[in-house]
């Protein structure tokens, strides 16, 4: 069955529309509310509900999480987790963006308008709404090994959905199990091969000369087991100079050495040889043709390359009464990216910018399971070590291609992160975890070009991240919790940009966090559901801005302070057999407590970038037959998109259809399918740039546009 499942995680731990033009004859907005209240509250399926409520609960097996580090049961955890299943992932979708499994997850919410070159953009009750490009204050890890990067940036392009078996989402800050940049904690894990040799073929096209590749294949011999996977994505795209073009490839080797030890080898490789940015546009701009791109991005060919490698293992194995857990992983990545920046610009802040990079990291940890006078107990203490190297060039952006040199650094950071969590089953029904780790980040950054600069130099930034949680559970199948943790963020080598010149920006400081949560969570047979209130205090947040000489950079300065508060719901019921409704509401209100600027005071102001509301909701409906079909309703409310708060993102509701068929035939399984999203054609932001200049803060999203393809795999 495809589903969501929402619980707890304890801390430390087609295209239809002419470009240009919007279509004559789309729905008034008095229609589209009305279908949307009628998605998002169907009073047959809420009386079906009600029903199922009364009945008698009949306990689930119990879900199992690792965002703790540790395998643990949902209902044992306190914090808020969610798990996003295999066919929540794949079944009838096109596995090009996160936003497509991710929109089902309260407190998530990803922006992604199809820019490749920026990625999309993912935040967490909030954190990580700011990063110019790819991720940051959320740390995301694939089969265990870190994807995020010791300064905090993660880039996720070498992520492809038709490897991922499930997703798991940390939604309570974790800085204590995970160090910098865990305002949130997002753990995917690929396939593993089944046992069954096996292969499957996924074709697909769509809207836009949409094209996507996949074939993959595995199985089991002996001890081991192998999965491996490949892909082809090429897109031409909504808007002018949006094309993207890439490669994906996936191997994983898990091999038993004994009953009680394995070790999971790990390859992942992309290349990217195309990815445009079409830019920000004003709101005129985008009202008029969303469809365009900015003029200066097409005169200098904005976009990016990458190609990028990367190589792990990871060894389970239990010693003496505990269990051990290490990982060694290697990457090595190309980067080439022209900014739209004019030529004119002084030569050390050209648009043209590229790096090689090296990054080892490994660590380790062992989890002790023994008594404590009369109480059950389990202590866990690690250490993470992460290391970074960066061979920095600018260079002029002559209409696309590399003028003069004007800057050449060496950037090296090194996180390392200690730590020990402590878990007490005070009692059958309660248990009380508690936590601690430290983290050192020393940056350097050596200046090469401009000969004899005096920018070179040294950072150092370390934390405490101390946490506590507990958990009651009171009765079978319903729990609940609270705790209160903390998280940090250093700044990143791309903020730590020197507005001046080269070398880092000195007057950065870290962003701290602290955050305190209440919830609960109920698993029963017909329903799933989920519960948590929160509040989060920030000391010094990295807030992006832009300056009128350079624009297309972004620069980053610590904002004063802020406060944020909210909450979240999530269920999911089995209304009658074959037919599941999942819901996920969000509700928070950020705001700043002291914040001034040279463009003025902001107290009080709401803090951009982040929806007050958000609501999600799914019909999926699967027959015996093979036949499914699934309805989706995403609606967000208008937010902010400066610090002064004169100018918005208007709301938007999205409304999709998508289904296919899955037949088997002796060995062979046929699956044809076919989506259509934006079905109301609406007109809306995919993703915003904070506080840009010249107020080029919007880049829209396709209206109504779809995709098929088939799957057809055989097994041996």
């Amino acid at each position: 069955m495809c589903r969501l499942r929402a619980g707890y995680v304890p801390l430390p731990c087609c295209q239809f529309r002419q470009r240009g033009r919007v279509r004559e004859g789309a729905l008034p907005r008095f229609v589209r509310l009305a279908l949307l209240v009628a998605l998002v509250f169907p009073r047959s399926a809420t009386a079906q509900q009600s029903d199922a409520v009364q009945q008698q609960p009949v306990l689930l097996e119990p879900v199992v999480v690792t965002a703790t580090r540790l395998p643990q049961p949902l209902l044992d955890v306190p914090a808020a987790i969610s798990v996003v299943e295999r066919p929540d992932i794949h079944d009838g979708r096109p596995t090009v963006s996160l936003d497509e499994p991710l929109n089902r997850v309260p407190g998530v919410f990803v922006q992604n308008s199809g820019n490749f070159a920026q990625d999309y953009r993912i935040q967490i009750r909030g954190f990580g709404t700011r990063a110019g490009f790819g991720t940051r204050e959320i740390k995301v890890l694939i089969d265990g090994l870190p994807e995020t990067l010791p300064d905090g940036q993660t880039q996720l392009d070498d992520v492809d959905l038709d490897a991922i078996d499930h997703i798991e989402v940390l939604r309570s800050p974790a800085s204590a199990l995970y160090g910098n940049a865990s305002g949130g904690v997002i753990q995917l894990f690929t396939e593993d091969g089944p046992d069954t040799p096996g292969a499957s073929v996924r074709l697909m096209g769509g809207s836009y000369d949409l094209q996507k590749y996949s074939i993959k294949g595995g199985g089991r011999a002996g001890n081991a087991r192998l999965f491996v996977q490949g892909s082809y994505f090429s897109l031409d795209g909504f808007r002018d100079q949006s094309s993207t073009q890439s490669a994906i490839v996936n191997a994983k080797l898990a091999i038993a050495l004994a009953e009680d030890s394995e070790l999971t080898l790990l390859v992942n490789g992309v290349d990217s040889p195309l990815a445009q940015d079409p830019g920000g546009l004003t709101r005129e701009e985008a009202n008029l043709n969303p469809g365009q791109a900015r003029v200066l991005n097409i005169l200098q060919n904005a976009g990016e390359e990458v190609q990028q490698i990367r190589a792990g293992a990871v060894l389970r194995q239990r010693i003496g009464p505990g269990r051990a857990v290490a990982y060694l992983y290697g990457l090595y990545r190309t980067f080439d990216n022209r900014l739209p920046i004019p030529p004119t610009t002084p030569a050390e802040q050209g648009g043209v910018v590229t790096f090689d990079r090296v990054s080892p990291g490994a660590g380790l940890q062992y989890e002790l399971v023994t008594p404590l006078w009369h109480w059950s107990q389990r202590l866990t203490f690690g250490v993470d070590v992460q290391y970074q190297d960066d061979d920095r060039q600018r260079f002029a952006n002559l209409m696309g291609q590399r003028g003069a040199l004007g800057l050449q650094q060496r950037e090296q950071v090194v996180g390392v992160g200690p730590y020990v969590q402590e878990q007490v089953l005070l009692r059958d029904d309660l248990e009380l975890s508690l936590g601690l780790r430290y983290d050192n980040v020393y940056y350097n950054v050596d200046v090469q070009v401009p000969p004899g600069s005096a920018d070179s130099g040294s950072l150092s930034f370390d934390a405490w991240s101390p946490a506590a949680g507990i958990r009651y559970t009171l009765r079978p199948g319903l729990a609940v919790f609270g705790n209160v943790g903390t998280a940090f963020q250093v700044p990143t080598t791309t903020e730590l940009a020197n507005p001046l010149g080269a070398g880092f920006n000195t007057d950065l400081e870290p962003q701290q966090a602290i955050s305190g949560e209440l919830g609960a969570r109920a698993e029963w047979r017909r329903l799933q559901a989920g519960l948590a209130v929160f509040y989060i205090d920030l000391r010094d947040e990295l807030v992006p801005f832009e300056l009128p000489d350079q624009p297309e950079r972004d620069f980053f300065r610590n904002a004063g302070r802020s406060r944020r508060f909210g909450a979240e719901i999530d269920w999911q019921a089995n209304v009658i057999e074959g037919l599941r409704w999942t819901t996920a509401l969000t509700l928070i209100d950020a705001q700043y407590t002291e914040y001034t600027t040279p463009q003025g005071t902001f107290d009080g102001n709401a803090e951009p970038g982040i929806p007050p509301f958000q609501a999600y909701n799914e019909l999926f409906y699967r027959h015996p037959s093979g036949l499914y079909a699934a309805f989706e309703a995403f609606a967000v409310s208008s937010y902010f998109v400066d610090d002064a708060n004169a100018f918005s993102s208007q709301g938007y509701a999205l409304l999709t259809l998508r289904g296919g068929f899955e037949r088997t035939y002796d060995r062979w399984t046929i699956g044809p399918f076919i989506g259509f999203n934006n079905l109301l054609d609406d007109n809306y932001d995919g993703t915003v740039r904070l506080n840009a200049v010249g107020e080029r803060f919007f880049e829209p999203a396709p209206g109504f546009n779809v995709y098929g393809g088939l799957v057809v795999s055989a097994t041996l």
